[in-house]
């Protein structure tokens, strides 16, 4: 049975490791189907899915951390990622560039 969009990328994000984070746009990509909103979409109903997916990892093509409205708090995302030993400053991740993971480059 083929998985659906939202599976997909329940399992990419999945794969984001553990202190390091993606983008929706990179996950978008590399999945070849749908936008970088769409991702978005995806990982809002992860929250009421029931299902354990890293969404905190995942911010915007700036670093920003553009989701954490969705989370059940908004500082939750900034936590998560800090408990991870990622820096947030003004709601961006420091050193996007280094730690961002690109499945198209990662797997």
């Amino acid at each position: 049975m083929e998985k659906s969009y939202v599976e997909q990328v329940y399992e990419v994000t999945r794969l984001i490791p553990y202190g390091r984070v993606s983008s929706y746009g990179a996950i978008a990509n590399y999945l070849s189907l749908g936008s970088a909103r769409m991702v978005g979409w995806a990982l809002n109903k992860s929250f009421s899915s029931g299902k354990a997916v890293p969404a905190h990892r995942v911010v915007n093509r700036k670093g920003e951390l553009s989701g954490s409205g969705h989370f059940p708090t908004p500082t939750m995302m900034q936590e998560l990622l800090e408990q991870e030993g990622v820096a947030i400053e003004h709601h961006r991740v420091v050193n996007f560039k280094e730690l961002h993971w690109n499945p198209s480059e990662e797997l």
